[in-house]
């Protein structure tokens, strides 16, 4: 099952919104072929391992880290090839939460005389499938928030200089983040400050030999930005042919550009602006309003039913403010550098008014610790989240 486990994490970011899912067969003590969910629409793990072998699976055993599907979607029941090939016994992970499956998979293994055994190294697959079990669940997607802060707690100096406050490892960590979630989300002052690109920029990441996967997964980019002021020569916009592009704005915002805004193509410089973006191929999301500012929580219904199960909230202080008053963040990465930067007017990661008792602080809870060189990276789920598992 650690090796199922293993081949899971191998679908990171191409699956989505389906789980990482890793097979193994056995048979006389030695793994006789394996596979894994490679990407979305693509055979499922136990699929893969039995149809790309030439080996006697008649009586072997078949480790899998959830539980086989049993319908028709986008490929047929992983249960229909486990009874043609002859599996004797099935071990099981975890029980698929998905009402489609939901214990009838193992019902149907076990009227077929499979014997199966569930509940092995649960934990681990929970954790692995943390982003799958919240979306089935809830429907709403996974948010992890990353912050990255220098040790007096500030994101950027006085000036508004943030390059760089973490090492290149601690970075290249945050790519690796990038390439594993659907969605990147980032405000429209980080925007406006920075010029981000917000792609992954991973090195060296090779497909699997016969993978279908694409090199790189790259992460949709989603601006929340309620007034639609991002430029339209901003980084964000002229690559959005190139990277999937939402931007999220008010309902009831129309704005038109003026002659004064900087446009590449001055035929458009008189027309709405929402009609240039779509032109740009920008996708606009329209969401509810709160106090002046998109609904963080309608956001989070409409990106869930674009089918985005995952987010990487990069946001500045008063994005990440938003999410968390909220409710909407589910863990967080928090890097810490070892430098000191000062400043009464420096930014801290979070904005807002704030809680006004301390015993009103948000807390996490599985802490984990890492360090990247000198950087330290603190890892914890929010405490009063409920994220589906």
């Amino acid at each position: 099952m650690q090796r199922a486990i293993a081949l899971a994490k191998k679908g990171a970011g191409f699956v989505n919104p389906n789980p990482m899912v890793g097979c193994v067969v056995v048979k006389d003590n030695e793994i006789i072929t394996e596979g894994y969910h490679e990407y979305y629409g693509g055979l499922h793990a136990e699929r893969n391992a039995l149809t790309h072998t030439t080996a006697d699976c008649n009586g072997a055993t078949l480790y899998v880290t959830l539980e086989p599907c049993c319908h028709y979607g986008k490929t047929p029941p992983c249960t229909e090839i486990i009874i043609e090939k002859g599996i004797k016994k099935v071990v099981v992970g975890l029980l698929d939460p998905n009402p489609l499956v939901a214990g009838k998979g193992i019902k149907i293994l076990e009227d077929a005389g499979i014997e199966v055994v569930t509940g092995v190294e649960v934990d681990k697959i929970k954790e692995l499938n943390k982003v799958f079990l919240k979306y089935i669940k809830t429907k709403r997607p996974y948010v992890l928030l990353k912050t990255a802060m220098t040790l007096d707690g500030k994101i950027a100096s006085y000036t508004g200089d943030s390059k760089w406050i973490t090492n290149e490892k601690s970075r290249q960590l945050v790519h690796k983040l990038r390439s594993e979630m659907m969605g990147i989300v980032a405000g429209i002052g980080t925007v406006k400050a920075d010029n981000p690109m917000l792609n992954c920029r991973l090195e060296n990441q090779q497909p699997t030999a016969n993978s279908q996967q694409p090199d790189i997964h790259q992460p949709i980019r989603i601006i929340v930005d309620t007034k639609a002021s991002i430029s339209l020569d901003s980084n964000i916009v002229k690559t959005a042919n190139e990277y999937r592009t939402i931007l999220a704005i008010g309902r009831d915002v129309t704005p038109v550009a003026s002659k004064k805004q900087e446009c590449r193509d001055v035929t458009l410089v008189a027309s709405d602006k929402v009609e240039m973006l779509k032109s740009l191929n920008v996708e606009i999301l329209y969401c509810e309003e709160k106090d002046g500012h998109v609904d963080i929580n309608d956001l989070m219904i409409k990106l869930g039913q674009k089918g985005i199960d995952s987010l990487l909230l990069e946001g500045g202080a008063t994005l990440n403010a938003a999410f968390l008053q909220a409710g909407c963040v589910d863990e967080v990465y928090a890097f810490i550098a070892p430098k000191i930067i000062g400043g009464e007017h420096s930014k801290s990661p979070v904005g807002g008014q704030g809680i006004e008792l301390m015993k009103d602080a948000i807390m996490l809870k599985d802490i984990k610790i890492e360090t990247f060189d000198n950087d330290i990276l603190i890892k914890g789920k929010i405490k009063s989240t409920d994220n589906g598992q």
